[in-house]
């Protein structure tokens, strides 16, 4: 935990820019019936039945300090996927960085090791050395910036019904374009010192070590 929460307290530094990553699920879903569009004193009406459409995948790659994010959607969530959103970090999004520092949670996918899964092995050193990974601590995917972003898109954009992919890709994108042209930032107030003293139940208690004088 005091590691991410130290990362988040460095200065912005463009060669090494910090990008927090996560991701999540949107059930796709169709309307069975045509809704009735609103009418003067009268809302719109949508039957509440639907049909499942599939789901898809959001990627997202949120730097707090600039505004700046990239969702990257699929229609899957493997090992693969994330190695292929990793590259298009360090080679479309941040291709002059010296390292792109990332906070990520512990998704069993989220392992560099995903990398050799999907690309040659010199590939995949090479993306790995471009790369300063933190993952935040178990049970504590809240400390992931990331986290916060895909709420807000979650609550701006998908609190609806979403009936295919490509409208998924295009709703998403629309938002995005939104979002970074009004460069939304998080303002992090939550600190190490903070940590110690709102979380100590979280750290070890350490015993007085208890010494017997030899009997002389």
């Amino acid at each position: 935990m005091e590691e991410v929460l130290d990362v988040y307290q460095r200065p912005f530094d463009p060669r090494r820019p910090l990008v927090t990553f996560d991701e999540a699920m949107k059930q796709l879903v169709k309307h069975t019936r045509a809704t009735i569009p609103a009418t003067p004193g009268q809302p719109e009406i949508i039957d509440y039945e639907y049909e499942r459409n599939g789901t898809g995948n959001l990627f997202m790659l949120f730097e707090p300090l600039t505004g700046r994010r990239r969702v990257l959607v699929t229609q899957r969530r493997t090992a693969i996927d994330y190695a292929h959103a990793i590259r298009c970090l360090v080679d479309e999004i941040h291709p002059d960085a010296e390292k792109i520092v990332v906070v990520q949670d512990n998704l069993n996918t989220h392992k560099l090791a995903s990398l050799y899964q999907a690309f040659p092995p010199s590939e995949a050193r090479r993306l790995i050395d471009k790369l300063e990974i933190h993952y935040t601590p178990k049970h504590g995917s809240w400390l992931n910036m990331a986290e916060i972003e895909l709420g807000v898109v979650q609550r701006q954009c998908l609190a609806r019904r979403i009936p295919d992919f490509h409208t998924l890709q295009s709703e998403v994108a629309a938002w995005e374009t939104t979002r970074n042209t009004d460069e939304v930032k998080v303002h992090w107030q939550f600190t190490t010192t903070d940590a110690r003293i709102k979380l100590k139940r979280l750290y070890p208690v350490i015993e007085p070590i208890k010494t017997k004088l030899a009997d002389h």
